[in-house]
């Protein structure tokens, strides 16, 4: 059998929908804003990353992708995250000194690429 409703109880009905969306609301706000801050240092870490792969393959003379390998790993042999290996580099360009760990371990996957190109 139908239930037959009235618009007012429509209204009430659409009314209890509206507030158990809207309860849900600020738990969806602040994990859309996490997820938003991620993104935006996700972004930035990108950036410095690519400079770091960009310089990579002006010392080399190598591919992006040879660079990207030089530069992980560099991180993983320094167990430094990428990102700050990245940045330590790219801040070379504005007179940082290069921290001696990340400076020994670019020398050597500098020298490993060197010599796998030769050989």
């Amino acid at each position: 059998m139908h239930q037959v409703t009235t618009h007012r109880e429509e209204g009430r009905l659409v009314t209890a929908v509206d507030l158990a969306r809207d309860a849900a609301l600020p738990a969806e706000v602040v994990e859309l804003r996490a997820r938003n801050e991620q993104l935006g240092r996700a972004l930035v870490t990108r950036a410095v990353i690519d400079q770091a792969r960009g310089m990579v393959m002006a010392l080399a003379p190598c591919s992006s992708e040879r660079a990207w390998d030089v530069l992980v790993g560099v991180s993983q042999h320094c167990n430094i995250k990428l990102r700050d290996v990245a940045a330590a580099l790219v801040a070379t360009a504005e007179g940082e000194r290069l921290p001696e760990e990340i400076r020994r371990g670019l020398s050597r996957a500098l020298r490993c690429l060197h010599a796998a190109d030769r050989g």
